[in-house]
């Protein structure tokens, strides 16, 4: 079963005082790609994360978006008690120092206030309780969106298998002209040989070479067996493999060298036709294949 790349997924959790919310989207892309947006709080952990999705996602272009809400008010700011009364006895000091005689009037606290170091953040630590649900937050949504990918995987399968059908159908449909087109052939050799068949100098070994070869230039019954088969495998890769957009890609491009060999050899306007319409599908399997894990 097929899984495409792109896709999202989420998980949320309430762990201490906080709400936890995780969202994942993944785009297509040959390698992975991963983008962590979030908190500080997290950001030792940026290593642990970014294994978990590589290893969960495979590839993709993947961004991460991590937040969390306070359910209630938590703060987080301090006054520094023990600078403020340095500070305080220090003003105190000086004024008496000066004898100064308003120094009832001098509002110090209003000035301390303004002094340095007297506001205290407090660092927060990511508890191990609270990694933990992380970590599980991000293993949920990595399942979340593998589900997402799935089932659109789905869509782009039966789409597939669609085409590949449809090109199979008209390699088919190439028998009904093959007599017209092997007699369009005979008689075009008929004619060229006939301006020479009262000549008596002309290089016999050469000739039987040049017939040869044309003969084997007009004949694409090996392209039309690969092509089968190549049709055939794609169809069993899809069925049997579970990451495969870049052998399904090689596969494509064996395809689309048949299609165009048979057309180059085919010298026949409906079969030329019908090779045009083969490498429409192609088309439309190419820009699937692209966004397929």
């Amino acid at each position: 079963m097929i899984q495409s790349m792109t896709g999202f997924g989420k998980a949320e959790s309430v762990v201490h005082n906080k709400k936890i919310s995780l969202e994942l989207r993944s785009l297509n892309s040959k390698f992975i790609d991963l983008s962590l947006k979030m908190p500080s709080l997290y950001k030792s952990k940026d290593v642990e994360i970014r294994t978990l999705l590589t290893e969960g996602l495979k590839r993709g272009k993947i961004e991460l978006t991590l937040h969390y809400d306070l359910i209630q008010s938590e703060p987080n700011h301090f006054l520094n008690k023990t600078i403020i009364k340095d500070y305080y006895k220090a003003f105190d000091s000086i004024t008496q120092e000066l004898s100064l005689k308003n120094k009832d009037k001098i509002d110090f606290l209003q000035q301390i206030m303004k002094m340095p170091d007297v506001l205290k953040t407090e660092k927060k630590e990511l508890s191990q309780k609270e990694w933990s649900v992380v970590k599980s937050l991000v293993n949920e949504a990595i399942e979340d969106l593998s589900l997402f990918r799935k089932n659109e995987g789905k869509a782009l399968e039966k789409d597939l298998r669609s085409q590949i059908d449809s090109i199979s159908s008209l390699l088919s449909d190439c028998e009904q002209y093959e007599n017209q087109r092997i007699e369009t052939i005979k008689s075009r050799l008929k004619k060229n040989l006939s301006t020479i068949a009262h000549k008596e100098d002309y290089n016999e070994t050469r000739f039987e070479q040049e017939l040869i070869y044309y003969i084997e230039k007009f004949d694409y019954s090996e392209e039309k067996v690969r092509l089968s088969k190549h049709c055939e495998h794609f169809i069993e890769t899809i069925e049997t493999s579970d990451y495969h957009g870049k052998k399904l890609g090689f596969i494509v491009q064996e395809i689309g060298r048949e299609i165009n060999t048979l057309g180059s050899k085919a010298n026949h306007f409906e079969i030329q036709k019908i090779v045009v319409q083969m490498k429409d599908h192609l088309e439309k399997i190419k820009e699937q294949v692209l966004n397929i894990l």
